[in-house]
């Protein structure tokens, strides 16, 4: 008689994909940062992504249009891809529902944790960033374009003024088996 093989085990589950979003200022590289590192997953910021033209427009006060941003949320788009098997995390606005749609074009697991607050809060915060090219005059034109996410869109909005070990925390919390997917 021969020994019937031991059933496979169930496959691991997947490695969060996720993208930290919200406006300039917003603490998304802080937060991902300690994300990534608690979950074991690359991370990436959304700012290495801008090409120059971007990024002197930027630092010259004008808000960047769609046909701007394309290129560069294309490069995001091909990152997330790239670590789909993985995981990661990586920043962006992703500001607008169209954004995060092409972001879900090439990995529909995506999921979004959203950082959002008062902005007054977020205006004092990149006023007092030293050397970025985002300057605080351009925070209200970036809550005039934010669409939060949608009921149909996989994600979690946590609370920006909170400290960032509670962010993590809240997040797996959200993330934990057993509760729907954030």
């Amino acid at each position: 008689m021969s020994a019937r093989p031991a059933p496979a085990p169930p496959p691991a589950s997947p490695a969060p994909l996720l993208v930290v979003m919200g406006v300039a200022g917003s603490g998304k590289t802080t937060f991902g940062t300690a994300l990534s590192r608690r979950l074991g997953v690359a991370f990436a910021d959304a700012d290495d992504f801008h090409g120059p033209a971007n990024i002197a427009k930027m630092s010259a006060g004008v808000p960047l249009d769609d046909a701007d941003r394309l290129p560069w949320l294309r490069a995001i788009a091909a990152w997330l891809a790239e670590h789909a098997r993985t995981g990661g995390v990586v920043t962006c606005s992703a500001l607008k529902r169209g954004y995060r749609d092409l972001f879900r074009e090439r990995t529909p697991e995506v999921a979004f944790v959203h950082l959002h607050g008062d902005p007054e809060a977020v205006r004092r915060r990149v006023a007092a960033r030293p050397g970025h090219f985002m300057p605080a005059s351009l925070v209200d034109s970036q809550f005039q374009t934010l669409e939060p996410l949608g009921p149909d869109e996989h994600g979690i909005v946590l609370d920006l003024d909170a400290p960032v070990e509670r962010l993590v925390d809240a997040y797996l919390a959200a993330a934990s088996p057993g509760r729907t997917r954030p």
